[in-house]
């Protein structure tokens, strides 16, 4: 066999390569190419690096490695494979069966030396994530929760209430006490971000009156990219890199739908993702989720929403959401007290949908201002609803604004009827005393 020109290379890349926990040779050959500032066409220095990797791995290793290779965890990939037809998909088919965008496809390869096949997709408004968080390292990422859990589906009681959750600026990666001298201090890490989930968990299965759950999730999910906001321009103190919001983005979600699932015979879940703080990175996130929690459970139903208002119907009522910002085109959001300009906003909102044909209570939901206002009098038409972050305040709303409440807020509807009860959950330890 003629040997490769990058030959001098495998030693090096096969140390990398061992020394991973994911066994990339992809992101291998990614380091060596940029440490040495290899000027040959990436793809094919790739090509040669991962041959080699596969044939050192094949030859040299003894047959009882090999034989023991053959019982480890493979990464988890979505299967282009059709096993009622016995047929690869093509890439329509593939986006239809794990419902995904299909029209935001910007471009996609065939995998299938790996084992399993699968498509490497690239998505239009995710260029930039897809540098950082590539399709391997997001495999990786979620392989942990990929596997199905058994549960016992719970039966339904007799009730005529919908639940919905409502929660919204979680802001993942936040660092509310950069400097170290912030009015309130404060921590927010994975800890006390899933401290507050078991809260909510906990409160919701106490309260529980009806037999479907909705979730809503009003944006801002995590705090930025980069150490910026999704419109750039404006710096962040965070906490966590990009990958490690994305790990506990997945992980929030995934374990709220594990431990709710054993309590509701049905549960939808809607995600907002056109917002100023996390934009197509919050999408990146909550499509992952998607996938492994549709995959996991047939009583689960994820809506990712992507535009910058969207809404649902449950019996008579309309819930209209929005996180009240979007990524790139409005300099000024909703308020949280209602003005003429608002009003008019909603109201062809509502029109152009035809709403008020289809239902006959509304409601329009809306994160972003970081407080609780609910406000039923100011249009006759709508009710017109602010909900208070899950997160606590930044270090700048600390020294601009106050402290400030965090929590969520738990519905219960009666879809036929003209009756929310709403019930606020305030969190009390979201700032300890620093000393």
């Amino acid at each position: 066999m003629k040997k490769s020109k990058y030959a001098k290379f495998l030693p090096e890349a096969i140390e990398i390569y061992e020394k991973q926990t994911t066994k990339s040779a992809v992101q291998a050959a990614k380091e060596i190419y940029k440490k040495y500032q290899i000027t040959s066409n990436f793809d094919t220095f790739r090509l040669a690096i991962s041959k080699m990797i596969r044939l050192n791995n094949t030859e040299v290793k003894p047959k009882a490695k090999q034989r023991t290779k053959k019982t480890e965890a493979q990464p988890f990939v979505l299967s282009a494979w059709n096993f009622k037809t016995g047929e690869m998909m093509d890439v329509d088919e593939y986006c239809e069966f794990y419902k995904l965008p299909r029209a935001d496809v910007k471009s996609y390869k065939l995998v299938s030396h790996t084992g399993t096949p699968y498509y490497n997709i690239l998505f239009k408004e995710v260029e930039e994530i897809a540098k950082d968080l590539t399709a391997e390292y997001i495999a990786a990422a979620i392989k942990k929760y990929a596997k199905p859990v058994l549960y016992k589906k719970p039966a339904p009681t007799k009730t005529n209430l919908v639940d919905r959750i409502v929660y919204t600026d979680a802001h993942i990666g936040m660092e509310p006490n950069k400097s170290g001298f912030s009015l309130y201090g404060g921590n927010w890490g994975e800890t006390e971000l899933m401290d507050q989930l078991h809260q909510m968990v906990n409160f919701i299965v106490a309260e529980k009156k009806g037999n479907k759950l909705i979730i809503d999730d009003l944006g801002d999910y995590l705090d930025g990219w980069n150490g910026e906001t999704v419109r750039k321009g404006h710096s962040l103190p965070q906490n966590m890199d990009n990958q490690a919001m994305f790990d506990v983005g997945v992980k929030f979600k995934i374990e709220m739908v594990d431990m709710l699932v054993q309590h509701y015979p049905e549960i939808e879940i809607h995600n907002i993702c056109e917002d100023n703080h996390a934009g197509a990175f919050g999408y990146v996130v909550n499509s992952a989720f998607k996938q492994l929690v549709e995959l996991k459970y047939k009583n689960v139903k994820v809506v990712n929403c992507r535009k910058f208002i969207n809404h649902y119907y449950e019996g008579n009522h309309c819930f209209v959401i929005s996180h009240g910002k979007d990524s790139k085109n409005l300099k000024f959001g909703f308020k949280p007290h209602l003005d003429a300009k608002q009003i008019e906003k909603i109201d062809q909102y509502l029109k152009q949908n035809q709403i008020f044909k289809k239902a006959d209570y509304i409601e329009f939901s809306k994160g972003d201002s970081h407080q609780m206002l609910f406000d039923y009098c100011t249009s006759d038409d709508f009710d017109y609803m602010n909900y208070l972050a899950f997160s606590p305040s930044s270090e700048w709303v600390q020294t601009n604004f106050k402290k400030g409440r965090s929590g969520f807020i738990l519905q219960h509807i009666n879809p036929k009827e003209n009756f929310k009860v709403v019930k606020p959950y305030f969190f009390t330890n979201n700032f300890k005393k620093v000393s």
